[in-house]
């Protein structure tokens, strides 16, 4: 009997591993505030992904209601923050950029629609000492 012919397994091999890399998305954050973004008018697109960092802020979801609370809280990444902590979070996130890069991060804060403009202002105030003065607010487009 003649031995089975295996030479064009690597070719499969890497056309399956290529359709993989392809089909796959990264793992986004796991939201853990409850986020309604507010409706808006003028809205424009961020042009490049890979620049923005995002803030979340909103009342913590209804099975971590029971720990947390129910005030509003600021998510950064996958963890629950203070406003004393952005500063800290912005270098770290500004210093895994490419230095070219840096002046042109933008920082988006989705927002829920309830959420108190104090607890806004208390981030852009942090933003701001952190140098991060390009800021983008989340919202839908408002439907007539």
């Amino acid at each position: 009997m003649p031995e089975l012919n295996t030479s064009s397994l690597p070719d499969l091999v890497f056309a399956f591993l290529f359709f993989i890399m392809m089909v796959t998305t990264m793992r986004e954050v796991t939201l853990k505030v409850e986020f309604r973004a507010p409706q808006a008018t003028e809205l424009q697109k961020l042009e490049k992904k890979s620049l923005v960092t995002f803030i979340y802020v909103g009342k913590p979801t209804k099975d971590l209601q029971a720990k947390m609370g129910s005030e509003t809280r600021i998510q950064l990444n996958d963890a629950f923050a203070e406003v004393s902590e952005i500063q800290d979070y912005i270098a770290q996130e500004k210093s895994s950029m490419k230095e070219e890069d840096q002046p042109f991060m933008t920082v988006s804060i989705k927002a829920d629609r309830e959420t108190k403009m104090g607890t806004i202002t208390d981030i852009k105030q942090a933003l701001r000492e952190a140098y991060a003065l390009k800021i983008s607010y989340s919202a839908t487009p408002r439907i007539n």
